[in-house]
């Protein structure tokens, strides 16, 4: 291709989305991976685009709710480019209220989403009775619905910006000669040489590990009960996840602590009880040591830039995280949180 503008380093959900933005913008676009898109923890299972509680609000809960509002268009315009689906469907999430002091916090984080939401989703406590038989027992007869959380199929999605970047003229190239403004997004290794070069801990891999089972629910909405998550896909799929585990030997192998997590979710709700489970997945999450996404100029090349760290939350932190960065590289505009700065985690 022609000499490019923009080069991205890293085919996960944060480098083809930032890669989308660019393109869309007029940039000419390259990205590199020698393993190809979505081979690391963006090629996971999950998918469960889920909102910070609304209190304590800060600039971290505002960016992700921004981008989750954002998350719709974003999806819409990448699919009707490319043609392919990316599984994205804005269908909400239950979660059963255990106490009577959860109960109390529920309700007060009801009233406080009302203004912290701005009117564009709701977080409400609703009794079992109005739900039906898809959600898990409420110790106290109640449940959250919040209306932001969204489903995402993560292979899909990657698949769907790749389809679309392709029609932008745009390809993924096992590797290449850095041109114009570089961006690293290269997750757990990024992070890793990170805390290698600068002798000190600046971020890394949590292990996850997740199950697929054969399983239609249609449009029900994900779920999230004794710390798992529920999630069903627009193919007849539905993923449980995940661990975190800081511990392992072996980032790819999963054991006893899946078999855990897929128990739980079948207690959780009994429906799931018999279903196939056709895939166990488990690998490595970038977490940076902030825990924050860590955007901006790249500590270690200067007049370069990261976008790393988006542990857990990168697929729902994608679409705003591609816009900032966009801004930075193209226009010089600087919009990115402090607390997502690299220094933040230095």
């Amino acid at each position: 291709m022609a000499m490019a503008d923009v080069t991205v380093r890293g085919a996960g959900i944060f480098g083809l989305s930032i890669a989308w933005i660019c393109a869309r913008r007029g940039a000419k676009v390259r990205v590199i991976d020698p393993f190809g898109p979505g081979a690391g923890s963006s090629g996971g299972l999950v998918g469960a685009l889920a909102p910070h509680v609304p209190e304590n609000w800060n600039a971290k809960k505002a960016f992700q709710f921004e981008s989750l509002i954002m998350a719709e268009p974003f999806w819409t315009q990448v699919e009707a480019t490319g043609g392919v689906s990316s599984g994205y469907g804005r269908l909400g999430r239950l979660q059963p209220i255990a106490d009577a002091r959860m109960l109390d916090l529920a309700r007060q984080r009801e009233v406080a989403a009302r203004d912290l939401w701005q009117g564009r989703a709701e977080w409400r406590v609703v009794p079992l009775a109005e739900i039906g038989a898809w959600c898990p027992p409420s110790q106290t007869g109640f449940v959250v619905r919040d209306t932001l959380s969204a489903r995402m199929h993560p292979r899909r999605a990657c698949a769907a910006l790749v389809a679309a970047l392709a029609v932008m003229g745009v390809e993924v190239v096992p590797e290449a000669d850095d041109a114009g403004h570089v961006i690293h997004a290269t997750g757990v290794a990024g992070l890793l040489e990170l805390s290698r070069v600068l002798d000190r801990n600046v971020g890394g891999g949590v292990k996850g590990q997740a199950a697929l089972l054969r399983f239609d629910a249609g449009t029900a909405p994900q779920i999230f009960a004794d710390a798992v998550h529920i999630v069903p896909h627009a193919d007849g799929t539905l993923a449980i996840g995940s661990t975190s585990e800081r511990d392992y030997d072996d980032p790819k192998s999963t054991d006893a602590a899946l078999d855990d997590v897929i128990d739980t979710a079948m207690r959780a709700l009994p429906v799931l009880h018999g279903a196939e489970v056709i895939e166990r997945w488990a690998g490595l999450r970038p977490r940076a040591k902030s825990r924050a996404p860590m955007l901006g100029e790249h500590p270690l090349h200067p007049g370069q830039f990261i976008a790393n760290g988006g542990f857990k939350i990168g697929f729902g932190m994608a679409p705003k995280v591609a816009e900032v960065m966009a801004d930075l590289v193209l226009d010089g505009r600087d919009n990115i949180p402090a607390d997502f700065r690299p220094e933040a985690s230095l």
